[in-house]
């Protein structure tokens, strides 16, 4: 059975990914060395070749003219040749009848070739070519009188091959060299990669994340190290954001949780001695159950804003473009039961925003609800809606306002408002958990916007939303836009 062709690359890539930085450092650097060792040894030996070719060729057309010059004064037939061995050559003298004469003792050299045959009969000056058998000779034909004389050496590829030896040992010793410097570079390179992941390994397990990394200079790795201590500097501060939360949480649980545990214990005593019926009049029973019900509820409150906050910016919800007045009478509509004292006066104009509705709907809630704890019964909570800024470079703005006829906010309080369970002196004494407005910046600032506390014209709080403004689908106008709207 046939194994898939694309397994083996497979399996070499997974190799290569599992081993260490400094093993593939020292490869890429060994293999480097090795191709440009093996591409300088090609170029070398081509040189080289053509170098030596280049002289022997030369010394060819030397010899062969003084030949020449001796066989046209002495004629063919009786020019002495030189003997051999001692000249290192090999020579030939080529008759008009086309036999040959050579020196004796020397070996034979191939037949004339046609092309060599043809300069002996003139019709040509001189030929250089190179013979293909065992022996290898480079011969060159050169005219003299009615024939030609032939000098011939063999070709020597000796010097090429200790060449190519020496180069290959030089090669090796590259490749061990490049080796053991890209190890030694890779060790020194990493060395403060190696600390940094040290480090990173104690943070993990000692949980101390107040142990800055120290710093390893410039570079990447000071990048890096910069990096990685904004990250601890970002986990600290939601390890103490989650701690504070919970230290909150806890206080804020306290007192509902207690009297709450009062009220039960005091039913349950009665509820055993059986004087329930005569220790608690129907009037005091009433208060009583109407008190544990207002506790429950407002633990179901805490619970829920708790739950709310701990999540974040968090959420399954998605961006749509939504026109937020909807989502203003949408939570002005709400708040009819959870206010049904408080009259809430809207005046809206259709503005287009991007956004998350439920968590909008949720903060415009919230807003009303504040609100609505502190005006009067006769005064009605104001809600207004509109677009600002709609020639500003910076684009126009959602505008949403929300006004009570209450006491206002004493100035000392106003920079912590939005604060996390953050309650007034003169509001601890209402219900409410403390994050409802605290809700409302987080909403508000995941949506690119801001939230600010000011005093009304009527002397109560003037909360403040500002969103970036969304350019509607379509031309639409609001048939409210310009008038004021009640829910009672």
């Amino acid at each position: 059975m046939s194994r898939p062709t694309g397994r083996e690359p497979r399996r070499l890539t997974r190799w290569w990914r599992r081993r260490s930085l400094r093993t593939r450092l020292t490869v890429i650097a060994a293999t480097a060395i090795a191709v440009s060792v093996f591409m300088a040894f090609q170029v070398a030996s081509e040189l080289l070749a053509l170098e030596l070719r280049n002289d022997a060729e030369n010394q060819l057309r030397a010899d062969s003219r003084v030949l020449a010059t001796t066989a046209e004064r002495a004629g063919l037939t009786q020019v002495e040749l030189p003997p051999y061995p001692g000249s290192g050559r090999l020579v030939r003298v080529i008759l008009p009848d086309g036999s040959t004469r050579t020196p004796a003792g020397q070996p034979a050299l191939p037949p004339v070739s046609e092309h060599a045959g043809r300069v002996a009969q003139g019709a040509s000056a001189d030929l250089m070519e190179s013979n293909d058998s065992e022996e290898g000779y480079l011969i060159y034909t050169l005219r003299a009188g009615d024939g030609a004389v032939q000098v011939a050496r063999v070709v020597d590829d000796s010097p090429i091959n200790q060449f190519g030896f020496g180069m290959l040992l030089i090669g090796l010793l590259c490749v061990v060299g490049g080796a053991l410097v890209g190890r030694t570079v890779a060790r020194t390179g990493l060395a403060p990669i190696d600390r940094l992941s040290a480090a990173a390994v104690r943070v993990a397990h000692t949980r101390d994340l107040d142990a800055d990394i120290p710093d390893e200079g410039g570079g990447e790795i000071g990048r890096l190290v910069k990096s990685i201590n904004d990250m601890l500097a970002a986990l600290r501060d939601s390890r103490r954001a989650q701690r504070l939360l919970a230290e909150d949480a806890a206080h804020e649980l306290k007192t509902p949780l207690t009297s709450l545990r009062l009220n039960v214990e005091l039913l349950i005593r009665l509820d055993r001695r059986g004087t329930l019926d005569s220790a608690l009049p129907a009037e005091s029973r009433t208060r009583l159950l109407h008190d544990l019900g207002a506790q429950v509820a407002e633990l179901s409150t805490l619970a829920a804003e708790l739950t709310e906050v701990a999540r974040g910016d968090v959420s399954d919800e998605s961006t749509e473009l939504l026109d937020l007045a909807d989502v203003v009478v949408a939570a002005a509509t709400r708040a009819r039961s959870r206010l049904p004292d408080i009259e809430v006066a809207l005046d809206v104009t259709s503005v287009w925003v991007s956004g998350r509705p439920a968590a909008l709907q949720r903060a415009v809630l919230n807003l009303i609800d504040n609100a609505g704890k502190w005006s009067p019964a006769d005064q009605p909570v104001q809600v207004r809606l509109r677009a600002e800024g709609a020639r500003r470079a910076d684009g126009a703005s959602a505008v949403l306002e929300v006004d009570d006829a209450g006491p206002g906010i004493d100035a000392a309080d106003v920079p912590r408002v939005f604060d996390r369970f953050y309650r007034a002196d003169s509001a601890r004494a209402l219900p409410g958990s403390g994050l409802g407005l605290s809700i409302v910046r987080r909403v508000v600032e995941a949506h690119g916007g801001r939230a600010t506390v000011a005093r009304s014209a009527r002397g109560g709080a003037l909360l403040r939303v500002e969103l970036p403004a969304a350019t509607p689908p379509a031309p639409i106008a609001r048939l409210t836009a310009g008038k004021d709207t009640a829910v009672r």
